[in-house]
């Protein structure tokens, strides 16, 4: 069972026992539940809005061709850091595809990063090229010839 289930199983347990038999009298323990009850469902909204065990970047991948992929990257609306992760992410995942697909290496055809704006929050984006390389033609600097 998921966590955000979880939390939203003990919200409802909690405001489900917040109500009084009926006696018409306001107690104390009841108005406790009660914040207790507001205070758990709060929490379950927040997490299930910033989910922290969530990936902080989505990867969509499309094959080009046997040695080349696309890898369109998105990072999740609400996080706490990773903004300037992109590349790193990019760099784990042709390396991932390298391996897998028994090559030597990877060269970074292009790579750019943005914010899209679309929706009312921002969301930032990073999107890539990659080659894979066979044999003695893998240099991962080759497309950067400047530095």
């Amino acid at each position: 069972m998921k966590p955000s289930i979880l939390l939203v199983a003990a919200c409802c347990v909690a405001l489900g026992g917040c109500s009084t038999a009926g006696t018409g009298t306001f107690s104390l323990a009841a108005n406790t539940n009660v914040k207790l009850g507001m205070a758990l469902a709060a929490a379950a909204a927040v997490y299930l809005i910033y989910d922290p065990l969530a990936p902080n970047w989505e990867i969509e991948e499309a094959k080009l061709a046997d040695d080349s992929y696309r890898l369109s990257m998105k990072m999740k609306r609400f996080h706490t850091g990773g903004s300037g992760e992109a590349l790193q992410v990019l760099k784990r995942r042709a390396q991932q595809l390298q391996e897998k697909n028994g090559f030597a290496a990877y060269q970074i055809a292009s790579y750019s990063e943005g914010i899209e704006s679309q929706t009312p929050i921002a969301q930032r984006v990073a999107e890539g090229t990659i080659r894979l390389v066979k044999g003695e033609t893998a240099d991962s600097f080759a497309l950067n010839g400047a530095y």
